[in-house]
């Protein structure tokens, strides 16, 4: 008779959840400065995009959350202990993705973040 093991919750759980959060919270703190250069540089336009100016305030709460969800993942990815044989994370193809996203997170983050400082070359 085989049994299988339950899969184990704690350090050595899958890093996307965390990576989601992560994006997630950059892109929302990018809504008010990034958001309405990009719209229209591809063609989107309206008075709504103004609007975004007020999501402003909440910049730095969800800068410091993708920070610390990025953080996070982080150490889940590159720091955690090996994953079981059965989990997505233990193959190759689910790190690659993990670092990927992760990578792409990071960069997010600091487009948001070094935004203010070349904002004036694009206006």
């Amino acid at each position: 008779m085989h049994t299988e093991k339950p899969p184990t919750q704690g350090a050595s759980s899958s890093a996307s959840p965390v990576l989601g959060a992560a994006i997630f919270a950059a892109l929302v703190a990018s809504l008010c400065c990034v958001a309405p250069l990009v719209l229209v540089l591809i063609g989107v336009s309206g008075a709504w995009i103004g609007q975004l100016t007020a999501f402003e305030q909440y910049q730095p709460i969800f800068l410091a959350i993708a920070g610390l969800a990025l953080f996070m993942a982080w150490r889940m990815i590159w720091r955690a202990p090996v994953c079981e044989d059965d989990r997505a994370c233990a193959t190759p193809e689910g790190k690659h993705a993990q670092k990927t996203v992760f990578v792409m997170g990071v960069i997010l983050l600091v487009v948001v973040l070094g935004f203010p400082l070349v904002a004036p070359l694009f206006y």
